[in-house]
């Protein structure tokens, strides 16, 4: 049974940090292909940064420069850190998982099988 648990959300104010963690089980971690995607009340889900199973990262332009995505494989974990917060990164944050997903489709949310729960991120300005 594939379960997806996002934590390290909070309240911080505009420019200031957090560092989002997914513990994952019931996968092989290190060949899955896993993602931090968001939704803000009253917009659909959007993807913010994967990072395949070579270790390959892609971003969302709104979050670039600004957003890291790692993994530690050994400890089954996903992280995001996130500088440089705005007010507009207010969201639900979702880790997702699947076992692949076509390059075309790595931002979008509906590629992947598995998610958490969410994490909760306000940013205040």
């Amino acid at each position: 049974q594939v379960q997806l648990v996002e934590s390290g959300g909070g309240s911080v104010q505009a420019g200031g940090s957090l560092r989002l963690s997914c513990a994952a089980s019931g996968i092989t971690y290190s060949s899955y292909y896993m993602g931090w995607f968001r939704q803000a009340p009253g917009k659909e889900r959007e993807g913010v940064a994967v990072i395949d199973s070579d270790g390959s990262t892609t971003y969302a332009d709104s979050v670039k420069g600004r957003f890291t995505i790692s993994k530690d494989n050994a400890k089954n974990t996903l992280y995001l850190q996130m500088n440089s917060l705005k007010p507009e990164d207010t969201a639900e944050y979702y880790c997702e998982a699947d076992r692949f997903v076509s390059g075309l489709d790595l931002l979008n949310f509906w590629a992947y099988n598995y998610w958490g729960q969410g994490t909760k991120v306000t940013v205040s300005s």
